[in-house]
């Protein structure tokens, strides 16, 4: 029998987002395990926009770069997508909205619209759905989660955004298929030393904005000023080591940079460890599982303190992250708005003494995510059983 040709659409092989190179992994990983419990073989074809920041962190896949050349020429992802046996999209994990504005909206319901017009099986991964504020949205999000084979909401206000703009939508609830990423487990490095091995991982996006006063996620504090007093008071402790890490790298975007971020932080606290960027987000999630502690602006960066069982504060800027962890119940984060800046600080260095339950509440919760993940199989399940 041939290999099932797979097309991973909004997928990455080579972002400076690891974040989106953990969600293309951790679905192919689980992929994988289904094709082989019914005795299949799989090709990926990974669909893409253009990107260059890295080495592949799939060697030998196969990767098709969408932009409006390719998008919009026969030859191009038209005829890509004609030659697979069904295409998984996972909206770069939370790019099926219209808050990024006309465009990206525009070309993640062009890139479904035409697999279906194909006549190519669709299917939605588990992502973030919505929000579709706009009037033009709505109808066009509703007209391709109709006709999709399923889409798998990673938390449950996208399930209720499917219900709301696609009733009759074959809807499922999962969680977010990065708990799955591979990565080596360092947990035996936690507590050696003398120092607790405390990881910061401040998004560049967000420092850059709260430095402009731009805020455009309506965040109730200084997101940077936080950081700045977090580290002011970790790096005074001699009982802490600081680790900067980072999650999101870019050479070409330096508003949306970690890098750039970490070591302009490193130069006003020099006592902090800046931590190199990695190369792939496993060694992202490795790295990060040898660490005492976390606080962490990436989404990813999270779950991967999560599902390595290391204790982490997530500092939250939108509903994805109180999506997932209210659906593991997990109350150690900040919300978007509803604290301010002293709240904050409070809110967090208090979880420093409060890492044991917290280490035991992921542990819990892991349990959840594989019986959650087992709804999403059953439906890549019945797709390869074709």
């Amino acid at each position: 029998m041939k290999p099932v040709r797979i097309g991973l659409l909004w997928h990455s092989l080579r972002a400076g987002n690891l974040g989106v190179g953990a969600l293309t992994l951790g679905n192919m990983a689980i992929i994988r395990e289904v094709a082989a419990d019914l005795g299949r073989e799989v090709e990926f074809v990974v669909l893409s926009m253009r990107e260059n920041y890295t080495e592949s962190i799939a060697p030998g896949v196969e990767q098709f770069e969408i932009d409006s050349r390719t998008m919009f020429s026969p030859s191009g992802f038209w005829a890509k997508v004609g030659t697979l046996d069904c295409v998984i999209d996972i909206g770069a994990g939370d790019s099926f909205a219209d808050i990024y504005g006309a465009k990206r909206f525009g070309f993640m319901w062009l890139s479904k619209q035409l697999t279906l017009w194909n006549g190519v099986p669709l299917i939605l991964a588990p992502q973030t759905i919505g929000p579709f504020q706009s009037p033009w949205a709505r109808p066009l999000a509703a007209s391709v989660m109709k006709r999709a084979v399923a889409v798998v909401a990673r938390d449950r206000q996208s399930l209720a955004a499917i219900t709301q703009v696609a009733p009759t939508a074959k809807a499922h609830l999962a969680v977010d298929v990065a708990f799955k990423l591979p990565f080596e487990d360092r947990s035996h490095l936690r507590g050696q030393g003398g120092k607790r091995r405390i990881g910061i991982n401040a998004s560049g996006l967000l420092c850059r904005q709260a430095e402009t006063g731009e805020n455009r996620f309506g965040l109730s504090f200084d997101y940077l000023a936080l950081h700045r007093r977090l580290l002011a008071y970790l790096c005074a402790r001699d009982d802490v080591e600081v680790h900067l890490v980072t999650h999101a790298n870019s050479a070409s975007d330096k508003s949306d940079d970690d890098g750039a971020w970490a070591d302009r932080l490193q130069g006003e606290y020099p006592q902090a460890i800046r931590v190199p960027d990695f190369a792939n987000p496993s060694e992202a999630k490795s790295y990060i599982s040898g660490l005492d502690f976390l606080i962490a602006g990436r989404m990813h960066a999270c779950i991967a303190a999560f599902s390595s069982c290391t204790p982490v504060v997530p500092i939250a800027y939108s509903r994805k992250f109180s999506g997932l962890f209210g659906l593991l119940e997990y109350p150690w984060l900040t919300p978007v708005a509803g604290m301010n800046e002293d709240e904050a600080f409070a809110f967090v260095t208090r979880a420093f003494g409060e890492a044991e339950e917290m280490e035991q509440a992921e542990r819990a919760a892991l349990g959840k995510v594989e019986e959650m993940l087992d709804g999403y199989r059953s439906v890549l399940r019945a797709q390869l059983a074709r």
